[in-house]
Protein backbone atom coordinates (compact mmCIF):
# COMPACT_ATOMS: atom_id res chain seq x y z
CA UNK A 1 0.00 0.00 0.00
CA UNK A 2 1.16 3.85 -0.80
CA UNK A 3 0.51 6.49 1.46
CA UNK A 4 0.97 10.09 0.73
CA UNK A 5 1.00 12.88 2.59
CA UNK A 6 -0.91 15.83 -0.29
CA UNK A 7 -1.15 19.26 -0.05
CA UNK A 8 -5.30 19.96 -0.76
CA UNK A 9 -7.29 23.07 0.07
CA UNK A 10 -8.22 22.44 3.13
CA UNK A 11 -4.12 21.96 4.06
CA UNK A 12 -2.13 18.54 4.92
CA UNK A 13 -3.78 15.64 4.07
CA UNK A 14 -2.74 11.88 4.21
CA UNK A 15 -4.00 9.64 1.97
CA UNK A 16 -3.92 6.01 0.43
CA UNK A 17 -4.12 4.70 -3.38
CA UNK A 18 -7.12 2.65 -4.04
CA UNK A 19 -8.64 1.88 -7.01
CA UNK A 20 -6.65 4.53 -9.49
CA UNK A 21 -7.57 7.46 -6.79
CA UNK A 22 -5.60 8.64 -3.23
CA UNK A 23 -8.31 8.04 -0.80
CA UNK A 24 -8.03 10.73 2.48
CA UNK A 25 -7.56 9.01 5.67
CA UNK A 26 -8.06 10.31 9.25
CA UNK A 27 -3.96 9.03 10.78
CA UNK A 28 -2.44 6.30 8.23
CA UNK A 29 -0.81 5.41 11.85
CA UNK A 30 -3.77 3.88 12.74
CA UNK A 31 -4.18 0.32 12.89
CA UNK A 32 -7.12 0.15 11.44
CA UNK A 33 -7.70 2.82 8.83
CA UNK A 34 -10.74 5.64 8.66
CA UNK A 35 -11.28 7.00 5.53
CA UNK A 36 -12.67 10.81 5.57
CA UNK A 37 -14.56 10.22 2.85
CA UNK A 38 -12.04 12.64 0.14
CA UNK A 39 -10.36 11.66 -2.48
CA UNK A 40 -7.71 13.13 -4.93
CA UNK A 41 -6.86 12.24 -8.69
CA UNK A 42 -3.87 11.44 -9.58
CA UNK A 43 -4.01 14.55 -11.71
CA UNK A 44 -4.49 16.64 -8.92
CA UNK A 45 -2.12 15.22 -6.53
CA UNK A 46 0.15 17.56 -5.16
CA UNK A 47 2.58 15.76 -2.74
CA UNK A 48 4.02 16.60 0.55
CA UNK A 49 6.96 15.06 2.18
CA UNK A 50 5.09 11.69 3.29
CA UNK A 51 6.05 12.05 6.48
CA UNK A 52 6.30 14.71 9.69
CA UNK A 53 8.74 13.17 11.98
CA UNK A 54 10.19 14.51 14.95
CA UNK A 55 13.05 13.21 14.84
CA UNK A 56 15.34 12.10 12.03
CA UNK A 57 18.21 10.10 12.51
CA UNK A 58 20.89 9.05 9.67
CA UNK A 59 23.46 5.95 9.99
CA UNK A 60 27.15 5.64 10.19
CA UNK A 61 28.42 2.11 9.04
CA UNK A 62 31.41 2.74 10.96
CA UNK A 63 32.84 -0.90 11.61
CA UNK A 64 33.57 -0.47 7.44
CA UNK A 65 35.11 2.59 7.77
CA UNK A 66 37.88 3.30 10.55
CA UNK A 67 38.43 1.36 13.84
CA UNK A 68 35.62 2.26 16.17
CA UNK A 69 34.15 -0.05 18.20
CA UNK A 70 30.69 0.01 17.03
CA UNK A 71 29.28 -1.37 13.75
CA UNK A 72 26.74 1.68 13.84
CA UNK A 73 26.08 4.89 15.05
CA UNK A 74 23.87 7.37 14.59
CA UNK A 75 23.43 11.26 14.20
CA UNK A 76 20.41 13.41 13.84
CA UNK A 77 19.32 15.75 11.20
CA UNK A 78 17.34 18.30 11.36
CA UNK A 79 13.49 18.29 11.13
CA UNK A 80 13.55 22.06 9.56
CA UNK A 81 15.90 20.58 6.98
CA UNK A 82 12.97 18.51 5.67
CA UNK A 83 12.15 18.77 1.86
CA UNK A 84 8.92 17.90 -0.18
CA UNK A 85 9.43 16.43 -3.40
CA UNK A 86 9.90 19.14 -6.46
CA UNK A 87 11.02 21.35 -3.70
CA UNK A 88 14.45 22.91 -4.39
CA UNK A 89 17.24 22.34 -2.84
CA UNK A 90 19.34 25.12 -1.80
CA UNK A 91 23.07 24.67 -2.56
CA UNK A 92 25.45 26.34 0.60
CA UNK A 93 27.85 28.40 -1.43
CA UNK A 94 31.27 28.61 -0.27
CA UNK A 95 31.32 25.42 1.73
CA UNK A 96 32.54 23.21 -0.56
CA UNK A 97 31.27 20.43 -2.30
CA UNK A 98 27.66 19.43 -2.27
CA UNK A 99 26.41 15.45 -2.45
CA UNK A 100 23.17 13.99 -3.10
CA UNK A 101 23.13 10.66 -1.43
CA UNK A 102 19.97 8.65 -2.66
CA UNK A 103 19.02 6.51 0.66
CA UNK A 104 16.00 3.95 2.01
CA UNK A 105 14.37 6.02 4.70
CA UNK A 106 12.88 3.83 7.04
CA UNK A 107 9.12 5.76 8.47
CA UNK A 108 8.24 4.38 12.24
CA UNK A 109 4.94 3.30 12.44
CA UNK A 110 4.67 2.48 16.16
CA UNK A 111 6.51 3.39 19.38
CA UNK A 112 9.80 1.71 19.24
CA UNK A 113 12.32 0.81 22.12
CA UNK A 114 14.87 -1.25 22.83
CA UNK A 115 14.04 -3.45 19.82
CA UNK A 116 14.91 -6.85 18.93
CA UNK A 117 16.34 -8.27 15.33
CA UNK A 118 12.99 -10.63 15.36
CA UNK A 119 10.50 -7.35 15.97
CA UNK A 120 12.48 -4.30 14.71
CA UNK A 121 10.46 -4.08 11.01
CA UNK A 122 6.80 -4.94 12.83
CA UNK A 123 7.69 -1.49 14.16
CA UNK A 124 7.81 -0.15 10.75
CA UNK A 125 4.94 1.50 8.79
CA UNK A 126 7.16 1.82 5.56
CA UNK A 127 9.77 2.94 3.35
CA UNK A 128 10.35 5.97 1.08
CA UNK A 129 12.95 7.62 -0.53
CA UNK A 130 15.33 10.20 0.68
CA UNK A 131 18.08 12.41 -0.20
CA UNK A 132 20.37 13.15 1.90
CA UNK A 133 22.50 15.83 0.62
CA UNK A 134 25.76 16.57 2.25
CA UNK A 135 28.10 19.73 2.73
CA UNK A 136 30.47 16.99 1.71
CA UNK A 137 33.81 18.67 3.02
CA UNK A 138 32.51 19.87 6.04
CA UNK A 139 32.29 16.39 7.48
CA UNK A 140 36.12 16.92 8.00
CA UNK A 141 36.06 19.43 10.41
CA UNK A 142 32.39 18.43 11.90
CA UNK A 143 32.30 14.54 13.11
CA UNK A 144 28.68 15.62 14.25
CA UNK A 145 27.56 16.15 10.62
CA UNK A 146 25.86 19.13 12.14
CA UNK A 147 27.76 21.83 9.33
CA UNK A 148 27.43 19.65 6.48
CA UNK A 149 24.00 18.69 6.25
CA UNK A 150 22.12 21.62 7.82
CA UNK A 151 21.35 23.70 4.72
CA UNK A 152 18.02 24.46 3.40
CA UNK A 153 16.10 21.49 1.85
CA UNK A 154 18.79 19.46 2.20
CA UNK A 155 16.28 16.38 3.20
CA UNK A 156 14.16 15.85 0.24
CA UNK A 157 11.96 13.00 0.88
CA UNK A 158 9.06 11.39 -0.81
CA UNK A 159 7.15 10.88 -3.12
CA UNK A 160 4.44 8.52 -0.62
CA UNK A 161 5.70 5.65 1.83
CA UNK A 162 5.63 1.93 0.31
CA UNK A 163 4.29 -0.20 3.19
CA UNK A 164 4.65 -3.40 1.60
CA UNK A 165 8.62 -2.96 -0.03
CA UNK A 166 9.50 -6.75 -0.76
CA UNK A 167 12.71 -6.63 0.86
CA UNK A 168 14.08 -3.43 2.30
CA UNK A 169 17.57 -5.35 2.41
CA UNK A 170 17.77 -6.33 -1.36
CA UNK A 171 16.80 -2.87 -2.56
CA UNK A 172 18.25 -1.49 -5.64
CA UNK A 173 18.93 2.61 -5.45
CA UNK A 174 20.06 4.64 -8.10
CA UNK A 175 20.91 8.31 -8.99
CA UNK A 176 20.25 10.03 -11.62
CA UNK A 177 21.75 13.98 -12.44
CA UNK A 178 20.18 15.82 -15.60
CA UNK A 179 19.06 12.61 -16.56
CA UNK A 180 21.97 10.42 -16.45
CA UNK A 181 22.81 7.64 -14.31
CA UNK A 182 25.61 8.28 -12.10
CA UNK A 183 24.74 6.02 -9.34
CA UNK A 184 23.68 2.40 -9.16
CA UNK A 185 23.40 0.04 -6.00
CA UNK A 186 21.48 -0.55 -3.31
CA UNK A 187 20.88 -2.05 0.29
CA UNK A 188 22.36 -5.03 -0.39
CA UNK A 189 26.08 -2.84 -0.02
CA UNK A 190 24.91 -1.63 3.30
CA UNK A 191 27.04 -3.69 5.75
CA UNK A 192 24.26 -3.00 8.50
CA UNK A 193 21.14 -4.06 8.02
CA UNK A 194 17.43 -2.18 8.62
CA UNK A 195 16.91 -4.30 11.31
CA UNK A 196 20.20 -3.83 13.18
CA UNK A 197 20.09 0.01 12.39
CA UNK A 198 16.25 0.09 14.42
CA UNK A 199 18.17 -2.16 16.92
CA UNK A 200 20.87 0.23 17.46
CA UNK A 201 18.74 2.93 17.32
CA UNK A 202 16.30 1.94 19.89
CA UNK A 203 18.74 0.95 22.37
CA UNK A 204 19.66 4.38 22.92
CA UNK A 205 16.03 6.45 21.84
CA UNK A 206 12.54 5.92 21.68
CA UNK A 207 11.49 6.70 18.23
CA UNK A 208 7.37 7.12 17.71
CA UNK A 209 5.23 7.13 15.17
CA UNK A 210 6.26 9.15 11.99
CA UNK A 211 9.84 9.05 13.11
CA UNK A 212 12.57 8.91 10.38
CA UNK A 213 15.43 6.66 9.83
CA UNK A 214 18.03 7.27 6.51
CA UNK A 215 19.77 4.10 6.27
CA UNK A 216 22.95 4.88 4.66
CA UNK A 217 24.22 6.11 1.67
CA UNK A 218 25.43 2.60 -0.67
CA UNK A 219 28.06 4.09 -2.65
CA UNK A 220 25.29 6.43 -4.06
CA UNK A 221 26.69 9.51 -3.18
CA UNK A 222 26.81 12.06 -6.15
CA UNK A 223 28.31 15.46 -6.61
CA UNK A 224 25.68 18.34 -7.81
CA UNK A 225 25.64 21.51 -8.41
CA UNK A 226 23.18 24.54 -8.86
CA UNK A 227 21.11 24.36 -12.15
CA UNK A 228 21.50 20.43 -11.47
CA UNK A 229 17.98 18.27 -11.33
CA UNK A 230 18.85 15.02 -8.99
CA UNK A 231 16.33 11.85 -8.91
CA UNK A 232 16.80 9.54 -6.76
CA UNK A 233 15.04 6.52 -7.97
CA UNK A 234 14.51 3.58 -5.05
CA UNK A 235 13.31 -0.08 -6.36
CA UNK A 236 9.58 -0.85 -5.31
CA UNK A 237 8.83 2.92 -4.40
CA UNK A 238 9.56 5.05 -6.76
CA UNK A 239 11.01 8.03 -7.67
CA UNK A 240 12.32 11.56 -6.01
CA UNK A 241 12.84 14.11 -7.68
CA UNK A 242 14.21 18.06 -6.81
CA UNK A 243 16.38 21.09 -8.60
CA UNK A 244 19.57 22.56 -7.34
CA UNK A 245 19.78 26.18 -7.16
Amino acid sequence: MRIARLNTPAGPQYAVERDGTWDHVMDPFETTLRYTGGTTTHRDAVFLAPAAPKVVLGIGHNLTLNDHPLPIQAWHKSVHTIANPGDTVTAARNRGNVNAEGELAVVIGKTAANLTAEEALDHVLGYTCVNDVTNVDQNAVDERNFQGKAGVNYTPLGPWIETELPDPERTGIDVYVNGTSMANSGTFNLPSSVAECLVYVTSWLTLEPGDLVMTGAPGTAVPVKPGDRVDVVVEGIGTLSNAVA
